[in-house]
């Protein structure tokens, strides 16, 4: 009988700076949540990289983009936190204009998120995606609080502040077996990774008690800039999920630089806390 992670092929060993491990990489467990919010349109076409790549148009003339939060509990290369600060875009020679409810379908031909910053708690992780995937990532640190009633995450990078981010356990169940697919640069080239995925969310539009909170860092000010609404469009909270991270592939040659945060070589701080709230 076929199982979703016997679809992932045959594992083969690659090595990106201090990360040596397989591809593709296994997800069996993990805290996933996230907040979406709408953004200036203009302010965020500033930072693609691809003519080709185009933000979602929403009514109002407004775009969107995410931050995603993930504990990754169980991998084949270790346990680590990331959050990724995303940009919902479609590859195509014309601009879409895209209906919520299919946008959160992401069947449309050439949907992906642009990943604008990666951290990770992780210097293999960050080795991993910067060498394999042209990912964004950097070190940071840290900070889980899972409980019944929300998700949350406090990431730092030393003592400096960039994200709070809570999301409440709530909103309409959705059973999700769509991949989720990124968009990345590497080398000059613009990146396309289909990443296999199936489980479960909890789905909440204009979600109560559930909010982000920026610090003072330049990771959260390059993504507070992007004229961000009050409060969040929708939330994604979910019950439980799996992936397979495999290599990318190039589809487009030539784009512009998107380099994202650097960061240095540091301790590595990853904390999950189940009873006791964040002071």
């Amino acid at each position: 009988m076929s199982t979703f992670f016997s679809t992932a092929g045959p594992a083969k060993e690659v090595t990106h700076g201090s990360a040596t491990f397989e591809l593709p990489i296994l997800y069996f467990r993990d805290d996933a949540f996230g907040l979406f919010y709408t953004a200036d349109p203009q302010k965020v076409k500033n930072l693609l990289p691809s003519d080709k790549l185009h933000p979602i148009l929403l009514p109002g003339n407004r775009t969107i983009v995410g931050v995603a939060a993930f504990n990754y509990i169980d991998t084949t290369i270790g346990s680590y936190g990331e959050i990724g600060l995303v940009i919902p875009v479609v590859h195509s020679n014309k601009v879409p204009r895209i209906l919520l409810p299919l946008l959160l379908e992401s069947r449309y031909p050439g949907f992906g998120v642009l990943v604008m910053h990666l951290p990770v708690t992780k210097s293999i992780a960050r080795d991993a995606g910067r060498g394999q995937w042209g990912y964004t990532k950097f070190v940071a640190d840290m900070t889980f609080m899972i409980t019944p009633e929300f998700m949350e995450c406090r990431m730092k990078e030393a003592e400096r502040e960039i994200l709070t981010m809570r999301v409440a356990r709530k909103g309409i169940p959705v059973r999700d077996k769509k991949p989720l697919i990124t968009y990345s640069v590497l080398n000059g080239n613009l990146i396309k990774t289909i990443i296999p995925q199936t489980g479960s969310f909890r789905l909440s539009v204009s979600p109560q008690d559930s909010f982000l909170k920026l610090g003072n860092h330049p990771v959260a000010e390059s993504f507070g800039n992007l004229g961000l609404g009050r409060s969040p469009l929708l939330s994604r909270c979910y019950l439980e999920r799996n992936a397979i991270l495999p290599a990318g592939e190039i589809i487009e040659t030539d784009v512009r630089p998107l380099d994202g945060y650097v960061g240095e070589d540091r301790e590595e701080i990853h904390e999950i806390r189940y009873t006791e709230a964040i002071e």
